[in-house]
């Protein structure tokens, strides 16, 4: 049923939890985990030159050290829960808009399933869904299993 699973992270609990829900139901049926993190040119773009945005949009974030680290880490995690599952493993960094990039990627990649957090790293929640979670569901015909967590107080 699922061959390929696409994991958005932006590294946040929230995507920690999503990719703990991608790994076991790719375990069920041996599927590749692909992860995907997306630098929101939009919101990042201020301040920068449209030279640097270009090199962000293509990926290419190694002058932008802590956003290079953040997308590895966030990335990475996904690719160490697969590999310790014996799962195969992608990652991918990107930058755009980040519901139309999930949202390519998917249709590029053929992915069977999206599972992605509720909400993400900004801390401002909606009242039910992160405004990216919300835009890739209206930007895909995908299958979308959308994840929460709560923290424990």
């Amino acid at each position: 049923m699922y061959e390929r699973i696409l994991v958005p992270t932006d590294g946040s609990t929230v995507a920690q939890a999503a990719v703990e829900q991608a790994i076991d139901i790719a375990t069920q049926y041996d599927a590749e985990v692909h992860s995907l993190f997306v630098a929101d040119t939009d919101a990042i773009a201020y301040g920068l030159g449209t030279e640097q945005v270009d090199r962000i949009r293509q990926g290419e974030f190694r002058e932008m050290t802590e956003l290079r680290e953040d997308a590895e880490a966030a990335t990475g995690y996904v690719t160490d829960a697969a590999e310790a599952a014996g799962l195969t493993a992608y990652e991918r960094h990107a930058g755009g808009q980040p519901h139309r990039m999930i949202a390519d990627y998917a249709e590029d990649n053929d992915i069977d399933l999206i599972v992605i957090g509720s909400h993400g790293r900004s801390g401002v929640r909606r009242a039910l869904l992160g405004s990216v979670t919300e835009r890739v569901l209206r930007s895909t015909h995908v299958p979308v299993l959308v994840v929460d967590h709560v923290e424990d107080d």
